[in-house]
């Protein structure tokens, strides 16, 4: 008798990160089958054979190919393309990930075929309309069939807005699960063809920082009070900022100069990368898995956003809300770099067995 197939859905390099555990999780446990689909929302050059091998992964078995275009063209592309691939192979669950546009495109695609949904990081808010990443979370918690949730927030911003318990699970968090499993690798890696090596080897104690929300890097008012931050920081610090290319064609348009102390990189792979912030004395940053990630090891973070999906990382672990405002962010990572910043501790169940509570019950619910 066959078994029930899962689509995982990936559309950008953070969702590999999470669906890596899960594949992982399926492979010992055995009881289902599973196809990676790729959505292809982000293209990236650097997504190659290292790259599923460093995750510990195989290569997706369907690429749909539904990269650029707005955020209208690119999800109704990714819904074109994934309502043929259900209609080829109709899987029995389709799980998505976090909050792109490729979670919103397959869910809705699903959620009409009648196969079940099941989203990895369900209920997670900002309470943020103007975040895209707001909209795709609503949508897709308001068609989920079983919500895998990361942290108690997530429950009771469900439970408000009418979700049957029963189908809302405490799981943990896949994210932690991969950054335990690759801090495991590394620990035994050779690092010394890592680009972040030389920085690490000419400053023993840095920052890292990681920009890319518009409100931080869209727009000359934004970059020049990132630009006065980081400047400020450098003078008691050496920063490493892997940069995107569209903020480095930014900063340059801009004619900013970030300082003789900030040392700008490219994109980073992810061993690469974690091989720099796991020993920063900060992370500054404006990402939602990078405050995860950092509680999970224990690195303090100050986050530079108004408002946080994620507050266990503030309430517990080692992460600190500091708006966006110049002066107060200035104020929090120089409490940091005094020896006031928080280690906090990991979040119950963040104990690198997320996926494996999530196969359970998924092979419960498909009669596995």
């Amino acid at each position: 008798m066959a078994k029930p197939l899962i689509h995982l859905v990936a559309g950008a390099r953070p969702n590999f990160m999470k669906i890596a555990p899960l594949v992982r999780a399926l492979q010992a446990d055995g009881r289902l089958d599973f196809k990676i689909v790729h959505t292809g929302q982000h293209y990236d050059r650097e997504m190659n054979e290292i790259f599923f091998e460093e995750l510990g992964i195989p290569q997706p078995d369907v690429r749909l190919g539904c990269g650029g275009g707005s955020h209208a063209e690119q999800t109704g592309k990714i819904m074109l393309a994934y309502e043929q691939l259900c209609s080829e192979q109709r899987p029995d669950c389709c799980l998505v990930v976090g909050d792109v546009n490729s979670t919103l495109a397959c869910s809705i695609v699903a959620k009409k075929a009648q196969i079940p949904v099941a989203h990895v990081e369900a209920g997670l808010r900002s309470g943020d309309m103007a975040m895209p990443e707001e909209i795709n979370r609503l949508v897709t918690d308001a068609i989920t069939d079983w919500f895998f949730v990361t942290e108690p927030s997530g429950l009771e911003h469900l439970r408000r807005e009418g979700k049957s318990m029963d189908a809302v699970f405490d799981v943990g968090h896949v994210m932690v699960d991969n950054v335990l499993y690759q801090a495991a690798k590394l620990a035994t890696a050779d690092t010394s063809g890592f680009e972040t090596q030389a920085f690490k080897a000419a400053h023993p104690r840095y920052a890292v920082v990681t920009l890319h929300r518009p409100s931080n890097v869209d727009g000359d008012d934004n970059l020049r009070r990132v630009a006065g931050v980081l400047r400020r920081i450098g003078e008691q610090v050496p920063v490493c900022f892997p940069v995107h290319p569209r903020t480095r064609k930014n900063l340059e348009a801009a004619g900013i100069d970030l300082g003789p102390n900030v040392t700008l990189l490219g994109p980073q792979p992810y061993m690469a990368f974690l091989h720099l912030w796991k020993d920063a004395a900060l992370v500054l940053s404006d990402s939602g898995g990078l405050q995860e990630e950092t509680t999970a090891l224990g690195v303090p973070c100050v986050t530079m956003r108004d408002n946080t999906e994620r507050p266990i990382t503030v309430d517990e672990g080692s992460n600190i809300l500091a708006g966006t405002e110049p002066a107060a962010v200035i104020a929090a990572c120089e409490a940091v770099l005094a020896g006031g910043g928080k280690r906090g501790r990991r979040p119950t169940l963040w104990d690198g067995k997320a996926a494996e509570r999530i196969v359970q019950i998924l092979a419960g619910r498909l009669g596995a």
